[in-house]
């Protein structure tokens, strides 16, 4: 095998091995720990628990923000409502 083929299949090799990291970066990033200070607990801030916010919101008749924009007393409200209404 000649040098110039080597090196490109040695390209070739790592952006395959690598592939798979660069696109499950996005899943890592998609979940995050939100502390919840009035129950002492944390709850995994992902897709699921989404759903629950944009249900809370629309309850609560509140335009949309993003949960970490919302000040602290909302931020209370939504986590007594959550565990009020559906806690897993």
């Amino acid at each position: 095998m000649s040098r110039g083929h080597r090196y490109v299949s040695c390209i070739l090799l790592g952006a395959v091995v690598s592939s798979p990291v660069a696109f499950s970066g996005c899943a890592v990033r998609g979940s995050v720990r939100v502390y919840d200070a009035s129950y002492r607990d944390y709850h995994r801030w992902d897709n699921g628990e989404a759903v629950y916010y944009q249900r809370w919101e629309v309850e609560t008749r509140r335009e949309h923000r993003e949960f970490r924009e919302r000040h602290s007393d909302e931020q209370q409200e939504y986590w007594k409502w959550r565990h009020n209404h559906h806690d897993d």
